[in-house]
């Protein structure tokens, strides 16, 4: 049972995890991946400034140490150096004295020598370590800085990207195959126009057809004619009246007066073979011409 439950909710945790990286803003998530790698650095910034840290304090003890030392050795020549003259001067008292004090500063020296010794070791160490973080840093700044302008990068690739959706959900607006919204596409309000236009057009092609249709176009014809005969009398009174000019009332060509056939050009008109010039008014070859006195033959 318990195993049931553990993968029920693996399952749920990483079904939303899966739908929460679906909805979450990309920009978000990429502040938050900067924000932590900034953390990072500052605690390796930290730790590495507590190992230099270390560094500096050993070298800040070294230089007490040999201090130290200089001054035990100091101390300890001295008490050889009075030892010697309390010697020379027959105070055997006086020199085993400093004798004894010189063997002090002796003991403390060897004491002092040794922590000097141990405190380089360390210093050492410590150098090392002090070498490696600052490495470690300069590494990690490299790597941030890189973060950094992969960040502007993507930000930039962002906004690219809405762009380039906010274009494309335009032209699928003024498409034909943009799905049905609130406002119609050009393309929809064409085909109803064109639709429109389609049915009047049919429905007065089918009006024309129609009986009804050639009994007016008839009436119409009728209509005209007479209006055409009426003008024509109308014409004839105001010319027998003396109201239109002379001329004016022929000026339109009356049927009667195209030609008749009998005024074509009869066939007598034609000129007959007698008028054609005859054979005897040729020149005869007798007619040439003779040859001239001054030319020789």
């Amino acid at each position: 049972m318990a195993n049931v439950v553990r993968k029920i909710y693996r399952y749920l945790s990483a079904s939303a995890n899966r739908k929460f990286d679906e909805k979450a803003d990309p920009r978000v998530q990429i502040d938050q991946a900067i924000m932590e790698a900034r953390q990072q650095h500052e605690a390796l910034v930290q730790q590495a400034a507590l190992v230099v840290g270390n560094q500096r304090q050993l070298e800040m003890r070294m230089a007490r140490q040999v201090d130290e030392v200089a001054n035990l050795t100091e101390s300890a020549r001295s008490s050889l150096l009075l030892a010697d003259n309390a010697r020379a001067a027959g105070d055997l008292v006086t020199a085993a004295g400093y004798e004894e004090t010189a063997q002090a500063f002796a003991s403390q020296l060897v004491s002092a020598e040794a922590s000097l010794e141990d405190l380089k070791n360390l210093h050492r160490q410590a150098a090392a370590s002090a070498q490696q973080a600052r490495t470690a840093v300069e590494d990690n700044t490299v790597r941030m800085q890189r973060h950094l302008a992969e960040r502007a990068r993507l930000l930039t690739q962002i906004e690219h990207a809405a762009m380039q959706e906010q274009m494309t959900k335009a032209m699928e607006g003024m498409s034909s195959l943009a799905p049905a919204g609130d406002t119609p596409t050009l393309g929809e309000i064409r085909d109803k126009v064109e639709q429109r236009y389609a049915v009047a057009l049919g429905r007065h092609e089918l009006a024309s057809q129609g009986m009804e249709a050639r009994m007016i176009e008839v009436r119409r014809a009728t209509m005209d004619a007479r209006a055409s005969s009426r003008l024509a009398e109308l014409r004839g009174d105001m010319a027998a009246g003396g109201q239109l000019p002379a001329g004016a009332g022929g000026s339109a060509a009356s049927p009667d007066s195209a030609a008749s056939p009998g005024s074509a050009a009869s066939p007598g008109s034609a000129a007959s073979p007698g008028s054609a010039a005859s054979p005897g008014s040729a020149a005869s070859p007798g007619s040439a011409a003779k040859p001239t006195g001054g030319g020789t033959p």
